[in-house]
């Protein structure tokens, strides 16, 4: 059985591309662990390939984990060229873009 940290990155890979997800919805489909915990394991995963943690945000749709990535304008750079507008560090139409991993279930 994989560590938490692997599960996060496999929820996290499945993320669509242009679309975002949000700490809490990994943490509640993995039912384990705290929305806190999900960005503690993706601050981990920029030394792994094909981990998009740029896709993950807070609940409310803000950019919360950005600076965590090489430069602080990097995480939104990233959502920009998969078509996702951010304003003032948050997603625009950010009900429509959520993507919840049990999706993939239906």
């Amino acid at each position: 059985m994989s560590n938490y940290y692997d599960q996060v990155f496999e929820v996290t890979r499945n993320i669509p591309f242009g679309r975002v997800s949000t700490y809490g919805a990994i943490a509640d489909y993995l039912a384990l662990g705290s929305a806190r915990m999900v960005g503690w394991a993706l601050n981990n995963s920029f030394t792994f390939d094909g981990v998009p943690a740029h896709r993950v945000v807070n609940r409310k749709g803000e950019l919360s984990g950005r600076t965590h990535f090489a430069t602080p304008t990097m995480m939104q750079e990233m959502l920009e060229q998969e078509g996702i507008e951010v304003v003032d560090n948050k997603v625009v139409d950010f009900d429509r873009l959520f993507w919840h991993p049990a999706e993939d279930e239906e």
